[in-house]
C-alpha cells in the first residue's frame, strides 16, 4: 500500500479513537515528529511498531497495511554446498552446514543475517546427499514467515557458480548471497545490511570487509581513506590490505548474466573475486568495513568452529539471549504470530533455547500491557 495512503488511514484511525500524536508517540516511544511523518506518508512503519498499534488501536492493521520489515524484491541465497574436508572426519557424515555451533546448527547464522536485512525469498544450494537433510530441519520456511527453495550443487565449481545456478530463482531481482559457514555478529549489522540492499536496488554491488591477520588466506579489498574499493584479488602473494573480503554479497540486478561470462580460474573455478572485479571495473563497487564492533568467522575448521562456539556461548551467557535466532527475528520483524512463537517455544522448552521464545513472548506482552496501561490514564 502507499505511504501516503497508509498515512492518512493512521490518522484516520488515531483521531477516532481520540488519541492525540503524542499520545501515539508515547505508546511507540518515538518523538511526535515521527507521527506527523507518518501521517504524511513520508515515514514507514516498521513490523514492531505495527505490533504496538495494532493493541493501541484494537484492530488488525496488518490485514490491509503492507507494512513490516521486508524486502519482497531482494532474492536471497545461501551456499551450503561443498564436501567440508578441513572437517573431516565430522562432515564425512553430514554437510557442514548442520554441524551445531554451540546451540543451532550452522546454517541458522547465515539465515538469520538473510532474515535481518529484510529477505523473505531465499534459495539454499546443497549437495545432492545432504539436501534431503536441509529440508527435514528447514522444511519450506513458514515456521520462520520466510519461503526457501532447494537446489542442488552439481560440484563445487566456485562462489559465482551460485548466480549461475539460482537463475531462475533470482529473475530479475536484486540478489544477496551469503556463504553457509560464515557467522556474522554487531550491533550495527542491521544498519549496514540495509545500505547494502539500498545500494543494489541501485545498481550497486556490495562486499563487507573484515580486518584480518592473515590476508593471504583470503580474497582482499584494498580500499582508500573513504572505503573506496581500489582493487580486489583473490589469495594474494603479497596482499595490498589486511581486509579480508567476507562470504557476504550484494548485487544488484543481473548478476546472472554477469555471472555468465566469467572465465574458470587457474583452479577451474568461477571466482567470486572475478565477479567483484567486474562490478568495480564498471564502477559499481562499494565496500561495508565491518570494523571493532563487529565478530565474522569463516566456520571451516576445527579451531574456528570452537572458537565461533565460544564466543556465541559467552555473550548468550552475559546478556541472556540467543544470538542469531531465526524464530527471535521473525517474530519481531512480524512475520509469524504470538501463537507460532509459543508453539515453537513448547517443541523445545526443555533447553534454553525454546525457554528463550518462551520468555520473548512473555515479554513481549507484558511490554504492551503496560503501555497500554499507561496510556488508558490520559
Amino acid at each position: 500500500m502507499d505511504d501516503i495512503i497508509v498515512g492518512k488511514l493512521f490518522k484516520e484511525i488515531r483521531e477516532s479513537k481520540k488519541l492525540t500524536q503524542e499520545d501515539v508517540a508515547s505508546v511507540l516511544g518515538v518523538g511526535r515528529n515521527a507521527i506527523v511523518r507518518i501521517e504524511q506518508g513520508t515515514r514507514k512503519i516498521s513490523a514492531d511498531e505495527l505490533i504496538k498499534l495494532e493493541k493501541l488501536f484494537n484492530i488488525e492493521l496488518h490485514n490491509f497495511v503492507d507494512v513490516g520489515v521486508s524486502n519482497h524484491n531482494v532474492k536471497g541465497i545461501i551456499l551450503a554446498g561443498g564436501t567440508g574436508t578441513r572437517l573431516y572426519p565430522i562432515t564425512e557424515g553430514t554437510s557442514k552446514q548442520l554441524v551445531p555451533v554451540y546451540d543451532k546448527p550452522m546454517i541458522y547464522y547465515p539465515l538469520s543475517v538473510l532474515m535481518q536485512a529484510g529477505i523473505k525469498d531465499i534459495l539454499i544450494i546443497t549437495t545432492s546427499e545432504d539436501q534431503s537433510s536441509f529440508k527435514r530441519l528447514l522444511k519450506d520456511g513458514k515456521q520462520f514467515g520466510i519461503n526457501l527453495s532447494y537446489i542442488i550443487q552439481p560440484s563445487p565449481d566456485g562462489l559465482a557458480q551460485a548466480f549461475i545456478l539460482g537463475e531462475k530463482f533470482i529473475g530479475d531481482n536484486p540478489c544477496a548471497m551469503i556463504l553457509g559457514d560464515n557467522i556474522y555478529y554487531g550491533n550495527g549489522l542491521e544498519k549496514e545490511l540495509q545500505k547494502s540492499i539500498e545500494n543494489a536496488e541501485d545498481g550497486y554491488a556490495t562486499i563487507f570487509g573484515y580486518k584480518v591477520k592473515d590476508p593471504e588466506r583470503f580474497g582482499i579489498m584494498e580500499i582508500d581513506e573513504f572505503n573506496n574499493v581500489l582493487s580486489v584479488e583473490e589469495k594474494p602473494q603479497f596482499p595490498k590490505s589486511d581486509y579480508a573480503i567476507t562470504g557476504l554479497y550484494f548485487y544488484p540486478r543481473g548478476v546472472s548474466e554477469i555471472a555468465k561470462t566469467i572465465k574458470p580460474s587457474a583452479r577451474g573455478e568461477l571466482e567470486i573475486t572475478s565477479l567483484n572485479d567486474c562490478y568495480l571495473k564498471s564502477g559499481k563497487l562499494k565496500s561495508s568495513v565491518l570494523g571493532d564492533g563487529y565478530t565474522w568467522f569463516d566456520t571451516g575448521t576445527f579451531s574456528s568452529l570452537l572458537d565461533a562456539s565460544n564466543m556465541i556461548r559467552t555473550i548468550e551467557k552475559n546478556k541472556d539471549i540467543v544470538v542469531c535466532c531465526p524464530e527471535a527475528i521473525a517474530y519481531n520483524n512480524g512475520w509469524i504470530s504470538d501463537e507460532q512463537l509459543v508453539n515453537m517455544g513448547n517443541l523445545m522448552k526443555k533447553n534454553s533455547y525454546g525457554q528463550y521464545l518462551l520468555e520473548l513472548s512473555q515479554k513481549k506482552n507484558e511490554d504492551e500491557k503496560v503501555k497500554v496501561k499507561k496510556l488508558s490514564l490520559f
